[in-house]
């Protein structure tokens, strides 16, 4: 299949690309983690995990879809050898599977975001029932069906008229969104002690190990390395694009962005001077939602005397969130499409099902939260699992020779050296052995029925879930992969 449609620039690309890595984790995710692991202490591992994680992941999904012009069942296929095309299927159906509940996060924010436009969120009395009420009433459904209306044309459109144009768009009013709000959040009185909290580095909280796995939890989470994603949007390359390059700009401009809503968050916290405030902002919530639909809207509230002030930095903040989760739920609706694409089926044809299934099989979590939880439970952690297949395809095809050959082949700026060998053939999968075994171990600590597949989030119901989609694409990779790479055999 001739590759006929390319992003129109690499600033386009990279936008594009950026709206992938970021999401809502940078803003709602990052900053409870980093409440709960230690303030400053935290920043240190996690930017030692951007550079032997995120990036080398990046670099090879870069490398993958330039080099192949295929989604992740015929890249991986082309590259491990076609007996190993079932991983890239199940590369594509995670991040499929979290497009369903995704796409119902994105209906929260435009929920919020119109809330707070109108005024309304100020009048609310008690945000947690306020969200309980909400969460269990019909609108999350509704607005679900918004976003992957909204989604799905943006693919419709096609690369360079929907993707990019969006993107260009919507990722450079995100940055500026943030950095006003960053700006303005610095200047609150007590500002500094937040800002002193996020960076100031405590020694002996870094010889806890649990601050070092969650440091790398939230890269595997929160660049898009390892998704797929990444993958597919470099389909669209142009040949003369640099591989390294455009992987350094992307993990270190989403760290950049998670750096910046810290310390938006941070200040607000600590300019209230209340002494809940940091715990309030560390705590989960119903769905991993209590920073940002519980907690966040209480913060604002309370930044000054003024009602109107208030609603325009909420309203500021949900566009922003809106934007963020927006522009990552585009790329995983392309992902899909694509893939249908390979398929032989023509781009209209394929967002149609794609956008229709996406609605049908996100309606359960829209309708139920602990369905929604177990969904993020179960392919969250199965994100780790994806990472470790694409980099199984690069030690399957040769690590040193795709290094030379496709990394720094043509239209390579910028050369890696035989580093990234080590990271691809040691570090990687040791990361992922060490991840697996601690995300999955730790679950049996906190359910005594950890065996059993029906409970929400436990070692049970990942390991059922898994094998039933693992054993079904292995069972049909040979069919998997003649559709996936047919014309270019």
């Amino acid at each position: 299949m001739k590759q006929n449609e390319f992003f129109t620039s690499r600033w386009g690309l990279i936008l594009s690309t950026l709206g992938i890595a970021v999401g809502t984790g940078n803003i709602w995710r990052f900053s409870r983690v980093v409440a709960q692991n230690g303030g400053g202490s935290f920043l240190i591992p996690w930017v030692i995990f951007l550079l032997v994680w995120s990036v080398p992941l990046i670099i090879a999904e870069f490398a993958l879809g330039k080099s192949t012009r295929l989604s992740p069942i015929g890249a991986i296929a082309k590259t491990a050898g076609k007996k190993f095309g079932w991983m890239g299927a199940f590369v594509a159906f995670v991040s499929t599977a979290i497009m369903f509940y995704y796409s119902v996060v994105t209906g929260w924010c435009f929920n919020y975001l119109r809330l707070a436009v109108t005024g309304n969120l100020f009048e609310q009395n008690n945000y947690l029932e306020y969200w309980n009420n909400f969460s269990s009433s019909g609108l999350p459904l509704i607005f679900h069906a918004a976003a992957m209306i909204i989604g799905s044309v943006v693919v419709y459109r096609g690369i360079v008229k929907g993707i990019e144009k969006a993107n260009r768009w919507l990722v450079s009013s995100l940055l500026i969104i943030i950095v006003l709000l960053m700006i303005r959040a610095v200047t609150l009185p007590n500002a500094v002690e937040g800002l002193k909290y996020f960076f100031t580095p405590n020694i002996d909280s870094l010889l806890d190990y649990k601050i070092w796995l969650n440091a790398l939890t939230q890269n595997a989470w929160d660049t898009g390395a390892g998704w797929g994603l990444i993958m597919t949007y470099a389909i669209y390359m142009k040949k003369k694009e640099d591989i390294a390059l455009n992987a350094a700009l992307i993990g270190f401009g989403n760290n950049s962005v998670s750096l910046i809503a810290g310390i938006m968050i941070f200040s607000t916290v600590f300019s209230l001077s209340s002494a809940d405030a940091l715990v309030q902002v560390s705590q989960s919530g119903p769905a991993n939602t209590g920073l940002t639909f519980i907690y966040l809207p209480l913060l604002f509230s309370k930044i000054s005397g003024s009602v109107f002030f208030n609603s325009i930095f909420a309203a500021l903040f949900f566009l922003a969130l809106s934007f963020a989760a927006l522009t990552s739920l585009i790329s995983m609706i392309e992902l899909a499409t694509r893939t249908l694409i390979d398929f032989g089926l023509v781009r209209k044809s394929a967002i149609v099902i794609v956008g229709a299934v996406g609605f049908l099989f996100g309606i359960p979590s829209a309708l139920d939260l602990n369905f929604l939880a177990n969904q993020d439970w179960v392919w969250g952690v199965g994100l780790i699992l994806s990472g470790a297949f694409i980099a199984f395809s690069l030690i399957k095809f040769g690590v040193n020779k795709f290094r030379v050959e496709i990394i720094n082949g043509f239209g390579s700026d910028i050369k890696i050296g035989k580093w990234y060998n080590f990271i691809i053939l040691f570090l990687v999968p040791l990361q992922v052995v060490i991840l697996l075994s601690w995300w999955l171990i730790s679950s049996t600590t906190w359910d005594p029925q950890w065996w059993n597949p029906f409970h929400m989030e436990n070692l049970g119901t990942c390991l059922a879930q898994w094998f039933v989609v693992l054993v079904l694409f292995i069972l049909l990779n040979k069919i998997l992969v003649k559709y996936a790479v047919r014309e270019n055999q």
